[in-house]
């Protein structure tokens, strides 16, 4: 195997649907098992951004990985979210063990939203796809995952790129907010943050933050005891906002995040 995969052409193989026979574009098997060969490994950035949940990756950004990524990225080649979404489901299972879950309730995973420039110049939100591949991937071997999209750049930001870590969190400070209505997809379970990649965890921290400050910051009915005293506060209420519910058995809370692809030295740096 090569080290560095220069064109779409090395990194998938065509083939046919053993169904109905029309080509499909599949991640080679080389590929795909330095993609998932391995097990999903705790990692952290430093300096490590305040807010930052525990990560988990399932892969080193190099080499195959790195290709597959910017491939799916940048390249148009939508086939590979299945094999890459795979990746980001084990490393979503690494992070629930590590953080105890064990709950009948669905994971949410919540990914870290491009702008609209970079979904147009692009065609397609990556993560976001990727999110959606993972989250089926988790339902098919038992655990019930969703992958609503809540999180909207709130304004613009500068090109990451040949920014260091602070400069990093300074461009993303503020920069995401939940959706209208967001808080409630939130609420019905556990968050996992997601992305296809973690340089400086800026992007992480930033997503954590707005989930947070919806969740436990958003407003509750002022009085409602009051003016409903007959109403019993019990779960599953309707009378009552979404936010009571926030932190009830870890629903709405980020618990963990987890990538497909971390940078090599978050892995070095991994004192697990």
């Amino acid at each position: 195997m090569r080290g560095w995969w220069r064109d779409l052409t090395d990194l998938v193989v065509p083939a046919e649907c053993g169904g109905c026979g029309r080509p499909r574009t599949v991640l080679c098997p080389q590929c795909r098992a330095v993609l998932g060969g391995s097990a999903p490994r705790r990692v952290r950035p430093v300096p490590q951004p305040p807010g930052l949940p525990a990560v988990h990756a399932a892969a080193p950004y190099a080499d195959e990985v790195r290709a597959a990524i910017l491939a799916h990225k940048e390249r148009g080649a939508l086939a590979l979210a299945a094999p890459l979404g795979a990746a980001l489901a084990g490393a979503v299972r690494a992070g629930l063990g590590h953080a105890g879950h064990g709950g009948a309730e669905p994971v949410l995973l919540v990914a870290v939203p491009s702008s609209r420039r970079a979904v147009r110049a692009r065609g397609h939100d990556p993560a976001r796809r990727i999110a959606l591949a993972a989250a089926a991937e988790l339902r098919r071997s038992g655990t019930p995952a969703r992958a609503p999209a809540v999180l909207r750049q709130r304004r613009a930001v500068a090109d990451q790129a040949g920014l260091d870590s602070r400069q990093r969190r300074e461009n993303l400070a503020g920069a995401l907010r939940v959706a209208a209505g967001g808080v409630r997809l939130l609420v019905a379970g556990p968050v996992v943050l997601v992305d296809d990649l973690m340089t400086t965890g800026a992007s992480l921290a930033e997503a954590a933050r707005a989930v947070r400050k919806a969740v436990y910051e958003a407003p509750t009915r002022e009085g409602m005891g009051e003016r409903k005293s007959g109403t019993r506060r019990e779960e599953g209420n309707p009378e009552y906002d979404a936010p009571e519910k926030a932190g009830a058995y870890g629903a709405g809370e980020v618990i963990c995040a987890a990538v497909v692809a971390s940078s090599p030295d978050s892995f070095e740096k991994n004192r697990n």
